[in-house]
Order: structure tokens, then sequence, then C-alpha cells
């Protein structure tokens, strides 16, 4: 249903009394609404979206703007019409430019702006009840203003663009409240979802200023760059490595900021492929039980034991330790661990047992065949130690230049790699209106989300928060850092997570290596089956009594006294 339907009909709901001539105007109006928009080739695809109600309950100040309207969604509120004068001023600059080229403001408004009505709608979510004129000078007027705006930032980039507008943007800040909050403030609000314009609307203006296709495109993607460069959270980012982009493809500013941030990623692979990914996972799987059910576990139990005494520097001690169990245990030591799980005391430990020594195989498995899944990640594929769980580990952090496509991490050096963020009064408006803008259009994997719940989850305490700071990943510029850890914490609720690749497989890595230490394996045994379980303390003790009683068998054959020293009566002190 088109927008003028929509105000047909929902005009007619609205009004008390339903005028049934203004509701044939209006569907005529709409039918000829219909055939522009079906003729017109170029219609864009719906990029400014309303914020799902979600994320706008979660932190209403972050999606709402507080100083000025871009845009038709919050055109009306009486506490932004200060900011209105600022705006009148800007487009009564480029009207005297304008001018001096015998062109008048009203030919940009009716010739370049009324004639795209169609294209313009289409690209609100959010029906719009303004007529056709209102919305055109809504558009100029706003267009005059952010090019006069965005200028500010691009004036350094090349010299030929200070000729664009006499009147330095800070000038108007000046008028505003000479203050640099007031700057925050108006860049905060123009990054905001709901206060966008098509960007090329913005084109259509720059273009009639200048009357030259080619160079006003160029110059405004030297003022998005110079922009989305102060705006960007990773300020290392290089801008020989922002992609390239032409305005035609850019839909608004908050949409060429996503895409510097955000790498582009191939799409997920067919049902067909999603098919022949299952298939070759339940063959592995099967040979994989086989496997399990044919191999000894008690072995691969007595491999770590030896390990450990090799550890502890009683090498000496491994060949009796292998004759003696060898000998004496031979038939158990052949025997399957499903066989030996089922013995009666062995029953009762088999569970801390295998998560000490042995690795969930089929569970590794499961998560492999269904990584391409289309489908929401487990909370187990969402967690991630700590940076400081990580680093008592061995974990190392390193600081990267560039976007969130740089995150890995290194197996053999056990190196995660982070790209620097820098952390200031407006990032938190800025992630959050990403995130938004990246749930809203649901084109792909929400990668931005998953980062931020990444660092969500490695940021409990202000102690992560600080390890990160000495590393060079975050660049704290607001009071505390218990600001940092209570921003990302509530960033995300509400949305429903996806699966991106390369960042599963890294927070898989981690996990892999994080959960092979002795160190954490013999931590989550023993508040899993000890700490909760009275009842394997009492199998511990009869452990622990068997394995004297095979000492001192063991001692009885061999003589202890070689490995051992114990005080002789001699050696004893005089009365």
């Amino acid at each position: 249903m088109s927008n003028s339907l929509k105000r047909a009909t929902s005009s007619s709901k609205n009004t008390p009394s339903f005028d049934e001539q203004k509701w044939v105007i209006n569907i005529r109006q709409t039918l000829v609404e219909e055939e522009l928009q079906n003729n017109n080739e170029d219609e864009a695809p719906v990029s400014i979206f309303t914020v799902p109600k979600t994320l706008l309950l979660s932190h209403p100040d972050s999606y709402t703007p507080q100083e000025i309207s871009i845009g038709p969604y919050h055109y009306w509120r009486p506490e932004l019409y200060h900011m209105e004068r600022y705006k009148l001023a800007a487009a009564r600059r480029i009207g005297q430019k304008l001018l001096q080229n015998n062109v008048k403001f009203q030919t940009l408004v009716d010739d370049e702006l009324l004639t795209i009505m169609p294209r313009i709608r289409s690209c609100y979510h959010r029906f719009l009840s303004y007529s056709n004129d209102t919305l055109a000078w809504m558009m100029a007027i706003d267009s005059c203003f952010l090019l006069e705006f965005v200028l500010s930032y691009a004036v350094k980039e090349d010299v030929e663009l200070k000729r664009v507008s006499p009147v330095c943007m800070s000038k108007l800040i000046d008028y505003a409240g000479s203050t640099k909050a007031a700057h925050n403030a108006l860049l905060r609000d123009i990054v905001m979802l709901e206060n966008q314009i098509p960007l090329f609307v913005v084109s259509k203006v720059m273009h009639f200023q200048l009357l030259c296709l080619d160079s006003s495109d160029q110059m405004l993607m030297l003022m998005l760059i110079g922009l989305c460069n102060e705006l960007s959270p990773f300020k290392y980012m290089e801008k020989e490595n922002f992609p390239k982009m032409q305005i035609s493809d850019i839909h608004h500013l908050l949409d060429y900021l996503y895409r510097i941030l955000v790498p582009r990623l191939k799409k997920s692979p067919s049902m067909d492929q999603i098919e022949e990914i299952d298939d070759d996972g339940e063959e592995e799987e099967e040979e994989g039980n086989d496997k399990l059910e044919d191999s000894s576990y008690m072995q691969r139990f007595l491999s770590a034991v030896r390990n450990i005494f090799s550890k502890a520097n009683l090498k000496k001690l491994i060949p009796l330790i292998n004759k003696f169990f060898l000998s004496n245990f031979k038939l158990l030591f052949k025997l399957p661990w499903a066989v030996i799980s089922r013995l009666p005391i062995f029953s009762l430990v088999k569970a801390p047992i295998e998560s000490l020594f042995f690795s969930e195989k089929g569970e590794e498995k499961e998560e492999k065949e269904t990584l391409y899944v289309n489908r929401p990640p487990l909370v187990e594929e969402l967690a991630i130690p700590s940076v400081t769980e990580l680093i008592k580990t061995g974990v190392k952090f390193s600081a990267t230049t560039g976007n969130i496509s740089t995150i890995s991490f290194d197996d053999k050096s056990l190196t995660f790699y982070l790209p620097s963020l820098s952390i200031d009064v407006n990032t938190e408006v800025i992630l959050r209106n990403l995130v938004a803008y990246e749930t809203s259009c649901g084109s792909g994997p929400l990668v931005l989300t998953r980062y931020t719940e990444l660092m969500n989850g490695i940021m409990d305490t202000e102690e992560d928060v600080q390890l990160l700071r000495k590393k060079g990943i975050i660049l704290n510029h607001l009071k505390s850092d218990k600001e940092v850890v209570d921003m990302f914490d509530v960033m995300n609720n509400g949305i429903k997570m996806t699966k991106v690749p390369f960042l599963d497989k890294t927070i898989e890595d981690v996990n892999k290596f994080y959960d092979g230490r002795w160190r954490v394996k013999i931590e989550r045994c023993a508040k899993r089956y000890i700490y909760s379980s009275w009842q394997i303390l009492i199998v511990l003790a009869c452990i622990m009594l068997l394995l004297l009683m095979t000492l001192q068998s063991f001692c009885s054959v061999y003589r202890c006294s070689r490995f051992f020293r114990f005080p002789q009566d001699s050696d004893a002190p005089y009365n």
C-alpha cells in the first residue's frame, strides 16, 4: 500500500466526521502516484527505519534527537524548534549562492525534489502523512544544514571546498552555546537512525549548487570521509582503507559509517550445502563414536598421570608405574571406558574423570555441523571468558589498526587480536544506532551486534577494562572504567543474535584453548562435582584409601627406599 493510500485510509479513521469528497480526492491522487511510482525504475529500498521498541525502551535518549531534527520523523517536536533558525540560515546562504547563478531556491524544490517524491517516500519505513510540498521543503532545508555541518570536517581535505560555504559551522555552534558539549550533541543527533535523510537528496542539493555532478559527488564523498573519520570509534583506521563506494550506492550518513566499520560477509551456504554438511557430520560422528568405543580410555588416563609425574620431576617412577599397573591391572586397561564406567566405583566418578581427561568430541562436532545453519547461536557459543581469566591462562592481547574484520586468535602465539576502540561521550549513541540499523536492515549476519556482545563477554569488571587499556585496545575518555562495562552490558537487550562465521571461529578457538587448561578443568570439576555434592567426597576418600593400599602393595614388592628417603632410627634425636 502506498503512502498516499495510507494517508487516505488513516485520515478517514482519525477524523471524527468522514469527508467523502476528501477521501475521493486522496484516492485519485493515490492512483496517480502509483502510476508514477511504477514507472520509476530507480525506486529506492527502505533504509530509514524506526528504532525497534525493545531497544528504544532500554535507553530512549540514545535514539531520540535532543538538539536538532533531520528528516520528517521528529520535525514537529517543540523542544527542537530552537534549531530551526540555524537550518533556515543555512538554506538562506545556499539560496544566495544559487542567485549568483541566476537560479532560485524555489526551482530546487520544484524541479529537483518534487519530481522524486515517490522515491523519497519509499526510503522511509514509517508512514509519512506530510504533503509532497511540505516534505520537499523539509528535505531542501535539512539538506542545506547538513551540507554546511559536514563541510566543517572536509575543509582540511581540499582547499577548494572552502568556496562552497563562507560561514564555518563552528560559528553556528557558537550561536548555539559556545561549548564543545553542544557540538557533540549535534554529532549524536545527526548519526541517529530516525534522524536520517536519503543521501541522494543531499547529493541533488550539492549538484544544484555546483552545477557539476562529478565535482559535487567527489566533494560530498570527501565531506563524508572527514565526518565518518571523526565519528568512527575505531580511531586508528586509515582513510585510505575506507571502502571505495559511489554516492549513489550509499543510503544515508549512518549507512556509510556502518559500511566503513563492518566488513561485508559472503552469503551463507545454500540449504543443499547445509544438508551435505549435516550428512558428512553425521558420518564423522558415527566414526568418532566407533573409535570412542574401541579406544581404551584408561590408557589415556595413565598417559595423563605420566605427564603429571614428569612435570613433578619424578620421572624415575614412571617405568615402575607402567610395570606395576600394566601387570596387575592388565585386563582393566584393555577394557573400553564404556565398560569400566559401569563398575561400582568408577560409575560414581565417571562424570568428573570425563570432564578432566576427555574432550567432548560429540558436542564439538555438533557445533561444527550447525555452524552455518541459519539459527541463533546457543548460550555456550556466546560465552567467552573475561580478560582477567584469559590472561591467567597465558592469553596475550594485542591491538590492531582496522575495523571488526581484524579480530582473530592465534593459537600458536596465544594472542587475541582486537581493534583499538575509542570510547567517549558519543560512542554509546553511535554504537547503539549502528546496532539498531543493522538489526532493522536484516540483510545478513549481525556482525556489529556480535562484536558488541563479544566485548560485553570479555569485560565483566573494571579490572578487565583496565587490562585492555594497558594493551591499547580500549581508549577510555569517560570518567571511569565502570561506565565502559555498563555501556556494553545492556546494549543488545532484546536482540536476536545471528551467527557470524569469523567471529564464531575466533570465540571457538579462544574457548577451546581456555577449556583445555588443567587449571580450568580442575576448578570446574571441583565446583561441579565436589563442592556441590557430599557423595563425591566419600568416593574420593575411598579412592584415596585404595591408592594408599596400592602404594603399600607397591612398596612391599619394590623397595620404596630407593625413591623415598625415610628417617632411620639412627637419625632420630637423642633424648
